[in-house]
This record gives structure tokens, C-alpha cells and sequence, in this order.
């Protein structure tokens, strides 16, 4: 099985992937990021059939930021407690631009992603945009972090 597959244009994702990639860029009006400008969205896909959202949320003490993708997951755990994550989508652009920036999930985040694979015991399907501007769907959070740290990392 194929771990990423690349799509060069929005238009040609399949049609519930451009759904959550719509409904990211809806979240980008409530991101807060003052210091940065960078605004980033993500909208989760439960299995229920649910869409949860979430934005990037910065503060002075950067370390004290919360990415976009965590909120909403965090957000989906809480709202959803016993729904599986289907799929996700992340999507940014800069404060003074129209268009999408590009935004893969950082370390933390596909740590967290992974957390919740694990948990559920399914993959979670990430679909993202790369630096050449080409849409990116990742079959699982454990494609993003193969050697990622885990419940069986703690066991002795």
C-alpha cells in the first residue's frame, strides 16, 4: 500500500477531502496569531460523520502555543469522546495573503495524531500541503513518524 499520494490542485482531491480542506480554511478566521501571522486551520473528520475544527492559538510565551491540528483534535476528543478520527486536514496562509501557504503537521502534532491512531486502533488519514504546493494525503499519522514513541515505548 502506497503511504502518501500527491494531488497537484484542490480540485482534483477526491470530494470529502476538499470538503475538510474548505472547512480548514473556514477555521483560519479564528486563528490568533499576532507574532507569527501565520494563520493555520485544520478540520477533522470523525467516523459519525461529524467535522470538527480548530486554529492555531500563539501567546507571547511561545512555548504556551497550540497548534491548529491538537486544538482540534483535542477539541473532537472532548466533544466526541467515543467517535474514531477518520481523517484530517490542514491548511494555512499568512495574515496579509489570499492565497494558502504551505503547512505540513509538526513534530508535536504528528505525535499527538499518532497517540490517537493508537488509541483507536485505526489510521488517520492526513491530508496537507507541501512546500511545492502540492496536496499531500498521508494514509496514517505512523507514514508522518514512523519510529514515533508510543504506549509500547513505556513498557519495560
Amino acid at each position: 500500500m502506497k503511504e502518501f499520494t500527491y494531488t497537484p490542485h484542490l480540485d482534483d482531491l477526491d470530494a470529502e477531502s476538499k470538503y475538510l480542506v474548505h472547512k480548514a480554511k473556514e477555521a483560519l478566521s479564528h486563528a490568533y496569531a499576532p507574532y507569527s501571522k501565520f494563520l493555520v486551520g485544520a478540520a477533522i473528520l470523525l467516523t459519525d460523520g461529524a467535522v470538527v475544527t480548530g486554529a492555531n492559538q500563539e501567546n507571547a510565551a511561545y512555548p504556551l502555543c497550540m497548534c491548529a491540528e491538537r486544538v482540534a483534535i483535542y477539541n473532537a476528543a472532548m466533544l466526541h469522546p467515543h467517535v474514531d478520527i477518520k481523517k484530517i486536514a490542514v491548511v494555512a496562509r499568512k495574515k496579509s495573503a489570499k492565497e494558502l501557504s504551505p503547512a505540513t503537521c509538526c513534530g508535536s502534532c504528528r505525535q499527538v495524531l499518532l497517540e490517537f491512531e493508537n488509541k483507536q486502533q485505526k489510521p488517520i488519514e492526513i491530508i496537507m500541503q507541501n512546500q511545492e504546493h502540492v496536496w499531500v494525503n498521508a494514509v496514517s499519522a505512523a507514514s508522518l513518524l514512523p519510529f514515533g514513541f508510543t504506549h509500547a515505548s513505556l513498557e519495560k
